[in-house]
């Protein structure tokens, strides 16, 4: 049986190729997973939104990845993200922190945290420098993320 590092392993290996069906393999079918930029998403919801990831990348994200822990029931990994954001392909370099929970060899729930501050001056400039701190640009960022999920969902 394979060990819940063999698992992030795997998934994060999958990642750092743009392979979000190998990702997906390793989710539950209830996954839950929550970051500061999409929130909260349940279900296939999450794999979408890996699909959509890694081919908006179009193959030119870079991930580097570290196992912090894994047991049997958690485990959690630092990676680091490089990778062109938006019309105007500002370079990102996102650091982020998975926790993970599982249940019988698969995760059931994914919590990333990152600096959203920190990603929004590099993500959006100036204006995220300004205002990336703010609640209210968080829930706009937020907010975009979902409708550009919704979006690619429904077209796929």
């Amino acid at each position: 049986m394979r060990t819940t590092k063999d698992i992030l392993i795997e998934f994060y290996t999958a990642f750092s190729n743009g392979d979000a069906i190998t990702m997906c393999k390793n989710y539950d079918v209830n996954i839950q997973f929550r970051d500061p930029a999409f929130g909260l998403l349940k279900g296939n919801e999450v794999c979408e939104m890996w699909k959509m990831l890694t081919e908006k990348s179009k193959g030119n994200m870079k991930i580097e990845f570290s196992v912090i822990k894994a047991d049997e029931y958690t485990g959690s990994v630092r990676w680091i993200a490089t990778y062109k954001f938006g019309k105007n392909q500002r370079t990102v370099v996102n650091t982020v922190l998975s926790e993970f929970q599982f249940k019988e060899g698969l995760i059931i729930k994914q919590t990333d945290q990152f600096d959203i501050w920190k990603w929004s001056k590099q993500a959006f400039g100036i204006t995220g420098y300004l205002l990336g701190w703010t609640g209210f640009f968080q829930k706009k960022v937020e907010k975009q993320a979902v409708a550009s999920l919704k979006k690619y969902s429904e077209s796929h």
